[in-house]
């Protein structure tokens, strides 16, 4: 190679790489501008989770973008690299299908809002308090105090009740009195008791009603809306002085039963019947002998 050849390559992906090397500074503080401009717009917006993330994302692909402008200035052939770089994203991508499915269903979960930290839902599988929603699963602390980590893939794809998304819920309970007791008076305890309880709200107003004759009870349905918060505590006072005031005014609480009545005549036969097998038995083994059909007399 002649060294005017050589100075002219020199000068010529010299002055390429110069260039890149500009680029890819520029670029990088362009990056970093970027990067913090989506910060403030994303800050007040979505959860700080979907923020840590979009913004990881952003700067990754921004950094790509930037090296593989910055390398194809220089002169060097991405085209091979980008096709490898697909193959090996779609490879990852169908190896981690079920990881992705939960990521996509946490990034659902993070835009909608279906809930949040700190609420307490009923997934269908799993009853308890949110503690934690995480790209992946989604962290739980169950009534009995376990930890649960579900799928947030499961939960974008399933109904989930919100217990925590109204300030105010109704309480439903139903209390059985026997038919021979007066319901009139078992509604008035009951109302009486609504009403000396500061934690039921007064609207809406509470209902009380007989809404069942069932096989053993009058049934009584109560039905109160109190503070999210005391709905479990309300519920358990309800029973406790429901309980305690109709047995101060003798005012049974039944329970399922069956009166089974038999005719004398009829439990005699089988009785009898049955006596009779009893002896035959007995008879057989004491004298080892068989107990063969009756033959027919001629």
């Amino acid at each position: 190679m002649q060294a005017s050849n050589l100075v002219e390559l020199i000068s010529f992906y010299g002055l390429r790489f110069i260039f890149a090397v500009i680029l890819f500074f520029v670029g990088w503080f362009l990056i970093k501008l970027a990067v913090k401009m989506a910060e403030k717009g994303l800050e007040n917006k979505f959860e700080p989770t979907l923020t840590r993330f979009t913004i990881s994302l952003l700067k990754a692909i921004l950094i790509v973008l930037l090296v593989i402008t910055a390398a194809s200035t220089v002169g060097i052939e991405m085209t091979s690299f980008v096709a490898i770089l697909g193959a090996a994203g779609f490879a990852v991508g169908f190896a981690l299908q079920g990881s992705l499915a939960n990521f996509a269903g946490g990034v659902l979960l993070l835009i909608f809002h279906p809930f949040k930290v700190g609420d307490f839902i009923d997934t269908g599988s799993h009853l308890g308090k949110v503690i934690e929603i995480q790209l992946l699963y989604t962290i739980m602390n169950t009534p009995d105090n376990k930890r649960v980590y579900i799928p947030n893939g499961s939960l974008a794809n399933n109904s989930i009740t919100n217990f925590s998304a109204n300030s105010e819920r109704r309480v439903d309970m139903v209390f059985g009195i026997g038919y021979d007791d007066d319901f009139e008076e078992a509604k008035a305890i009951i109302k009486e008791i609504i009403a000396s309880n500061e934690k039921i709200l007064s609207e809406p107003e509470p209902i009380v009603r007989v809404s069942e004759h069932a096989d053993s009870s009058v049934n009584i349905t109560t039905r109160v809306w109190v503070n999210t918060k005391d709905a479990i505590t309300v519920n358990f006072d309800m029973h406790e002085d429901v309980k305690r005031r109709f047995d101060e005014a003798g005012i049974g609480i039944p329970y399922p039963q069956m009166d089974i009545h038999f005719d004398p005549q009829v439990s005699d036969g089988f009785a009898s019947r049955k006596e009779q097998l009893i002896l035959n038995k007995k008879l057989a083994k004491e004298k080892k002998l068989e107990v063969k059909p009756e033959t027919e007399i001629e």
